[in-house]
């Protein structure tokens, strides 16, 4: 190494080792920002429908928009009883869903934005919805 080269080789040198932290702190930063600004969507519960919820699964049924499971797209009924469940989130209206087997349940919770983006995509382009269609499932919660 020739003595001019020196001088800018301990410039550069310098330069990477103090401006490379700082580089990876202002991203990591901005990471921890955003994280914080989108906050977690609340765990639903998947709930057997049950005699007690007859009435209110009855008139759910008849404006159910899907004739495919949530989950697999699979024809409903094609593989024996379509296991039917309210979806419950806090502070939420209960939702009405249907899959294909016992098998897509664990499916849906991994991912239940997702397949209920599907639910509400098909009751847009399905007719309006019929006069006693239920509202929501608050009747029988739990006091």
């Amino acid at each position: 190494m020739n003595k001019s080269s020196l001088p800018h080789a301990l410039l550069f040198s310098a330069t990477v080792l103090l401006a490379g932290p700082l580089g990876f702190a202002a991203e990591g930063h901005n990471h921890s920002a955003s994280a914080k600004a989108a906050p977690a969507e609340k765990a639903g519960q998947l709930i057997p429908v049950t005699e007690k919820d007859a009435v209110w699964a009855a008139k759910a049924r008849q404006n159910y928009p899907l004739d495919v499971c949530l989950v697999s797209d699979e024809k409903l009924g094609s593989m024996g009883k379509s296991p039917e469940y309210i979806y419950r989130v806090d502070g939420k209206a209960d939702r009405f869903v249907v899959f294909c087997c016992d098998g897509c349940e664990g499916d849906f919770l991994h991912e239940p934005a997702k397949h209920l983006a599907k639910l509400a995509a098909a009751a847009k382009s399905a007719p309006a919805p019929k006069a006693d269609a239920p509202k929501g499932h608050g009747e029988h919660k739990s006091n």
